[in-house]
């Protein structure tokens, strides 16, 4: 099955509530589509939300990749060969993960189509669903018990708090919010690189009797020296994100003492399903849990993200609230959303439908 034609582009999407992380506010947000057509017709899709605060990529670094070696490196290829392409890929580029990640999607939407499976029962399904935690920015403690009160009236049962930029404020919003939901909702809370050391230990100290599930990323992305310093009770409920780029920091992070007992796969980090999976088996051998996540980006990310986690059996966390965030999306279909929980359609492929 030949590639024939091939689109990208790029699209604002601008964001239903914008929200505050450590070190930024986000009110929009833009997503770079992939589109690549088979000779008999059927479509792949695929979506880049590059972030240089993380990865140091950038949209125009994104674009450039994408122009450069689109047309040269598919047009006239079979898909059938999609693991070789995905390969020429990460080697064509290293340094624009969101870029490979968005044709990579692309790809195995394409073949799992051809295959007219749905990707996650292509890939070896081993979860049927599982919850989403939702997301609540840094903001007063007033605005965040409205806020997860509106989540909880919707079905979730899992919030995923941001702090990183006051400790005093964050432990106020943090009790508060246990205070008036009792055990009624879980709370896991992601620093964003947020905490030095010392704050992360009182944090720690301050939160013990909070029953948070976990915290993700608290110090700073290049401080894993420092994280293997802290006592293994604290080390097993964090989870690297920032830190996790790729494989081989997955495999760096087997060694003992362990800085972290969770990592939390984005397919934007990573660079595509083809990597994420090979960060799932690290973990999966060395029994370290998984949680997926992602940016703000289109139901296509999502879904892709969602397919590859119920494949994994090492999977245990979900954070696939990202396409929720958009004001508009250019797709329909892909997962279903029923209070709380996240499960796939039967459909071929990532089960998207450009509208």
């Amino acid at each position: 099955m030949k590639i024939t034609n091939i689109r990208h582009w790029t699209e604002h999407l601008e964001l239903t509530r914008p929200y505050t992380i450590a070190y930024k506010t986000i009110a929009a947000v833009q997503n770079h589509f992939v589109r690549i057509e088979a000779e008999d017709g059927r479509l792949g899709l695929g979506v880049a939300a590059p972030e240089i605060d993380v990865t140091g990529e950038s949209l125009a670094a994104c674009r450039r990749a994408l122009d450069t070696h689109l047309e040269p490196l598919l047009r006239g290829q079979d898909v059938r060969h999609f693991k070789a392409l995905s390969r020429r890929f990460q080697e064509a580029l290293p340094s624009v993960p969101a870029a490979r990640a968005a044709v990579d999607m692309a790809l195995y939407d394409l073949i799992a189509q051809y295959l007219e499976l749905p990707l996650v029962d292509m890939l070896g399904r081993v979860h049927r669903a599982l919850p989403t935690s939702i997301t609540i920015g840094i903001k007063s403690a007033a605005e965040s018990l409205e806020e997860a009160q509106e989540y909880i009236d919707r079905g979730f049962r899992i919030l995923k708090v941001k702090i990183g930029r006051s400790l005093d404020e964050d432990l106020e919003r943090l009790h508060k919010l246990r205070e008036k939901f009792k055990r009624r909702v879980a709370i896991r809370v992601d620093a964003n690189q947020g905490y030095t050391l010392d704050e992360f230990k009182e944090f720690v100290r301050k939160t013990n009797r909070l029953d948070l599930e976990f915290i993700e990323q608290p110090l700073q992305a290049k401080d894993v020296a420092r994280m293997r310093l802290l006592p293994e009770d604290i080390r097993k409920k964090t989870a690297a994100d920032e830190s996790l780029q790729d494989a081989r920091d997955a495999l760096d992070f087997t060694h003992p003492p362990r800085p972290f007992g969770i990592y939390n796969i984005k397919l934007m980090k990573c660079g595509g399903i083809s990597s994420a999976l090979q960060i799932a088996e690290i973990a999966h051998i060395a029994g370290i849990d998984l949680m997926w996540g992602c940016m703000d980006v289109s139901i296509v990310g999502i879904a892709a993200a969602l397919h590859t986690a119920l494949s994994a059996p090492a999977t245990r966390y979900l954070d696939l609230d990202g396409s929720l965030d958009l004001a508009r999306d250019l797709v329909e279909g892909g997962f279903v959303l029923q209070n709380g929980e996240l499960s796939l359609t039967d459909k071929p492929g990532l089960g998207v439908e450009l509208k």
